[in-house]
């Protein structure tokens, strides 16, 4: 028996029978019955098909609603015994004033809605479609029997499937889907009327919705409960766990004939429904067109919003909601489930909840989980544009759970659902403040929001009129297919930092907001569309190991010669951008905040950067407060420079014509710096009238050649030479402070003969123009600015030799001035006053040395030693003597300043006199313990350079400090009338000595006697080369007088001999003519 009752027909058809009946019929029936019930029921429901025609419900209506009908046009020109009128009335009961008429109708609307036959129209409209898709037969095992909703339901699930597949095999007709649609916009006030959903959904309508039900009344209920406030409390829980499986899929039909027709939301449409009218986002005379899809009615609404329309706040707060359904539920949208099943399931299958799935297919577009088809790519970009969640970021359910705590500390001053939001969020990316689920999901959304200019709010506001006049762009709501994703923007950060020369600029507040947008951007390739799309094969093939925040864009600089063109370009143009506006790299300045506060902060306070404040952090790079950050950024930041002299805005704006004169076809900044300061010395040294480099030129290159002295890496020719002699000598040394360099220098002896070539050619820069001698000036920058506040760049280590044992000189500048002595007299050419004064001089005594050196090889202090010597002999031009006798007086106090005598006395000099050399401070005691252990030297060519410095000290007493020292108050008392120099002073001393009157220090008279002793032995080792080493040495001899007078002596004799001789021999001549 309870099999029977099983059959849904046979419990209705026993309900026509008296009970004392029933029993009896059930006994004898209960075969052919139960038969029936495994029949077919078709027959039976198009019987029953009758029924919905029956004209009782039209009398009943023109009775009690005879005023409303008249006041309702489209009931009354309805035909009579239809059935059409009483559904037109229950189309306009919201419009109904009547009570009984409207009591009636509400009634009535209960009942129709109970059967879907009882719908005028609709059995007309989908016979043929409730047969093919097989919804007309009711199914054993249901809990309500007699409820006709499930066919409904099945209508509808039939044209939701149909709109998700791409060749449905089954298509629900035109006629039956306004059918379906009108049904459920009918039914959107009260969720009662949408029998499925109402017993899909009661249980969790009690647990859920609860404050919307607890009144018995129907009537009222329908005031508390109507409006489709049921509907929109459950879609709002449509996640919850507790929500049953099948009401969220009765909801999830619902939600997606919502977005087929907004009119399927009562609260939408009546809350719209003047601004949809007032911006004509719909057309009346097309009800289910194209204008009756949710996103179009968004997209529309949206457009209004951002030209500044007045939207009605009731219709803003049903779209936000409508907005935040569609990013919640992928489902919803049949375009997302067409063009991306395939990646849900391969990437994101099992994460259909609060947004989850479109977030995860975020991310896969982005590169971090595989690949994503154009087509879905185009989908989600479309979604994002009918959603706008850059307008508010609580439209994005994911990325709101996900930030709500960053929102709260970093953002918590921006009023909620305000657009700063996200910009706030971005602006702390990447800071402690950023936690790494918000990080994710914000640049997820981000990559969407910069493919599209107008998905930012604020940028939209401020530019749109910019990006019409500039960028021939279309209204909010329409694309071009023709232009590519980001070229609006792309369009309006150009036009944003020409100048004014140049015109056709943007607006200020535009440009402010190009210039944040810029700012927030620059921390990610994958947030510039150009940049990704035309260097996605050169990312891949040099930067797949650079996934460190901000490691691809710098990554794509350093291999900027080896990128494919399109790619080159990109990474020029952005990088072009940032040496105008280096705030572009907000990494970069994050980490130079402190040395931007404490040094920069004037210029990075200017709207305008121009430069100034990388110029700013290059000149303070090396402060204390500099951290490694911030000094690596810079210093990477002033290599990718060197690469394209447009990298450098400040250069190229003042030498942009310059270049292109001068430099034509020249790219690299390394060599149109060397270009220009080549053609600004030969306009110098030739003297020419008007130089070709224009003074603002001139300035900026002088600013260019300081910096580049500071990182052998900004002088690619010198490091590219170098990079495997710093490996072997200087790989302990950091970069920069040109500490490599200086490691260089100091190896020199050592380097490759490539390396040492071009160490070579840049000392010889260097001391032509100290200024570019960055060590020198670093070391020595107080003592420039006491001793040397107006000499010239070219003079100022002249100055600082002068002043170099003053008592007030730093001992760190002191020392470093000696290194450059040293190097000065390794070799002439290092020595620019020496070589022009000794420019003739050079050539006439040392030509032999000239010959044998080769072009590109050092001349080991052979040349000054060459002079030395004829400054002995008093043969040199008087500005060389000068030059020669400083040279000879410094290297006579400190024997690291004679090359010559360092290298040929090395063995000597830490054997003999090792005490002596490792004096912190050189007083000329290593020479006189050479002097003075001249017989204890066997190596002939030591021996020689001692001897050539006694010979030198003969011709001038200033070069012998020692015995400078102790003969300076006899000098002064004996020899003061003597004029110094060509051993005047020394002779007079030697005169002094003789005379029996003078009385001279002890001290002195000891050195003297020292000296000619030493003189004496040198005489004997030494004999001289030629007639003129011989008059010099007769002429420097303490017996001096004496051989004088023999000589004088012999010559007389001689003359006297050759006189009688002559005589002799003129008489004996004439004797012979005579005979």
């Amino acid at each position: 028996m309870f099999e029977i009752l099983s059959c849904p027909f046979l419990t209705t058809f026993l309900l026509f029978f008296p009970f004392s009946l029933k029993m009896k019929f059930l006994q004898t029936a209960i075969i052919m019955l139960k038969e029936l019930c495994e029949v077919d029921l078709m027959l039976l429901w198009n019987y029953k098909l009758n029924l919905t025609t029956d004209p009782k419900f039209e009398s009943v209506a023109r009775e009690v609603c005879k005023s409303t009908i008249s006041e309702i046009k489209e009931c009354a020109d309805e035909p009579v015994g239809k059935g059409y009128l009483v559904s037109c009335l229950v189309d306009h009961r919201g419009n109904i004033t009547e009570y009984q008429c409207h009591q009636y109708i509400t009634k009535m609307t209960a009942i129709i809605f109970s059967d879907y036959r009882l719908i005028c129209g609709f059995m007309d409209d989908c016979k043929n479609d409730i047969n093919i898709l097989k919804c007309g037969s009711i199914r054993l095992g249901e809990k309500d029997a007699h409820s006709q909703g499930e066919v409904v339901s099945c209508l509808e699930k039939g044209l939701v499937k149909e709109a998700e597949e791409r060749d449905p095999k089954i298509q629900v007709s035109e006629l039956c889907k306004k059918a379906i649609l009108r049904v459920a916009e009918l039914s959107s006030d009260d969720f009662h009327l949408d029998r499925h959903l109402y017993f899909a959904c009661r249980d969790d309508r009690e647990r859920f919705c609860e404050n919307l039900i607890n009144i018995s009344s129907y009537s009222i209920l329908q005031t508390q409960a109507g409006e489709g406030r049921v509907y929109k409390c459950l879609f709002n829980h449509k996640f919850e766990e507790s929500m049953s499986e099948k009401c969220r899929e009765a909801l999830t039909t619902r939600q997606k004939l919502i977005a087929q027709d907004y009119k399927v939301s009562y609260s939408l449409a009546k809350s719209c429904k003047s601004d949809l009218k007032k911006y004509r986002c719909n057309v009346e005379n097309l009800p289910r067109s194209r204008e009756a899809r949710l996103s179009y009615l968004l997209m529309c609404l949206e457009s209004a919003v951002h030209r500044g329309r007045q939207v009605s706040s009731e219709c803003q707060g049903e779209m936000l909601d409508y907005r935040r359904m569609l990013m919640e539920d992928f489902s919803l949208s049949p375009e997302i489930i067409l063009s991306c099943r395939g990646e849900i399931e391969h990437h994101c299958s099992g994460l259909h909840r609060k947004g989850r799935t479109l977030h995860c297919l975020m991310k896969v577009v982005r590169g971090e989980k595989g690949n994503l088809g154009m087509n879905c790519q185009q989908a989600l970009q479309t979604l994002i544009q009918e959603t706008d969640p850059g307008a508010d970021y609580r439209i994005d359910r994911a990325l709101n759970e996900a930030c709500e705590s960053v929102i709260q500390t970093a953002c918590k001053h921006i009023r909620s659902g305000d657009p700063m939001i996200l910009s706030c969020l971005m602006e702390h990316l990447y800071t402690e403040k950023m936690v790494e689920d918000c990080e994710h999901r914000l640049l997820e959304l981000q990559y969407f929001i910069s493919r599209d200019w107008k998905l930012d709010p604020v940028l939209y506001r401020k530019c749109q009129g910019d990006a019409s006049r500039l960028c021939h762009t279309h209204g909010w709501n329409e694309t071009s297919e023709l232009m590519p994703p980001g070229a609006v923007f792309s369009c309006l950060y150009r036009h944003a930092y020409r100048t004014e020369e140049q015109g056709r600029r943007l607006s200020r507040e535009c440009r402010a907001e190009v210039q944040r947008i810029l700012h927030q951007r620059a921390m990610d390739v994958k947030l510039d569309p150009a940049l990704q799309d035309k260097c996605l094969i050169d990312l891949g093939k040099w930067c797949s190991e650079k996934t460190e925040t901000g490691q691809e864009l710098e990554c794509l600089q350093d291999h900027l010669d080896d990128l494919a063109v399109e790619c080159r370009d990109i990474v020029g143009n952005l990088t072009e951008l940032e040496s105008e506006d280096i705030q572009i790299e907000a990494l970069l300045m994050r980490a130079c905040e402190p040395i931007i506060q404490n040094f920069c902060h004037d210029v990075a306070d200017n709207q305008i950067d121009s430069g100034d404040l990388m110029e700013c952090l290059i000149q303070n790079k090396h402060q204390k407060d500099m951290n490694e950050k911030c000094a690596i950024g810079v210093t990477h930041f002033q290599l990718v420079q060197m690469k394209d002299f447009r990298f450098s805005y400040k250069f190229k704006m003042a030498c942009k014509e310059d270049v292109l004169k001068l430099c034509p076809n020249i790219k690299k900044k390394v060599d149109v710096v060397i270009c220009l300061s080549t053609t600004v010395r030969n306009d110098t040294l030739q003297e020419a009238k008007e130089h070709r480099v224009s003074l603002k030129c001139r300035k900026q290159l002088r600013v260019e050649e300081l910096e580049m002295t500071e990182d052998i890496r900004l002088e690619p020719d010198l490091y590219e030479a170098c990079k495997s002699d710093i490996k072997n000598y200087c790989s302990t040394v950091q970069y920069g402070n040109a500490q490599i360099i200086e490691c260089l220098k100091e190896n020199k002896k050592q380097l490759s003969t490539r390396c040492h070539q071009k160490v070579f050619k840049l000392q010889e820069t260097e001391m032509m123009d100290p200024e570019l001698d960055y060590t020198l000036m670093r070391v020595c920058k107080q003592m420039i600015k006491r001793f040397c506040p107006e000499a010239d760049s070219k003079t100022m280590l002249q100055c600082l030799k002068q002043n170099k044992n003053s008592e007030l000189m730093d001992p760190k500048c002191k020392q470093m001035i000696t290194k450059r002595q040293i190097t000065q007299n390794t070799d002439y050419r290092l020595n620019p006053v020496l070589r022009k004064a000794c420019k003739a001089d050079i050539p006439k005594f040392c030509h032999g040395i000239l010959t044998k050196a080769k072009d590109d090889s050092e001349l080991e202090g052979q040349v000054i030693s060459c002079l030395k010597l004829r400054y002995a002999d008093q043969r040199l031009s008087s500005d060389c003597e000068d030059q020669i006798r400083i040279i000879i007086q410094e290297s006579a106090l400190d024997y690291r300043l004679d090359p010559q005598l360092q290298l040929h006395c090395s063995d000597e000099i830490s054997n003999l006199c090792a005490e002596e050399a490792a004096a912190q401070e050189q007083t000329g005691q290593v020479e006189e313990c050479l002097k003075v252990n001249l017989l204890k030297i066997k190596t002939e060519v030591c021996k020689k350079e001692v001897l050539n410095m006694l010979k030198e000290s003969k011709a001038d007493i200033f070069v012998d400090p020692v015995l400078h020292t102790a003969c300076a108050l006899d000098i002064k008392h004996h020899c003061a009338a003597i004029t110094p120099g060509r051993g005047r002073q020394m002779s007079c001393l030697m005169e002094a000595l003789e005379d029996k009157r003078v009385r001279l220090q002890p001290e002195c008279k000891k050195r003297l006697n020292d000296r000619i002793e030493m003189w004496s032995y040198a005489a004997k080792v030494a004999p001289a080369d030629g007639f003129s080493d011989l008059a010099m040495q007769v002429m420097t001899s303490p017996s001096k007088n004496y051989i004088l007078s023999v000589i004088s002596g012999s010559i007389c004799i001689l003359f006297l001999i050759g006189l009688m001789c002559g005589r002799i021999t003129k008489r004996v001549t004439r004797e012979l003519k005579d005979r």
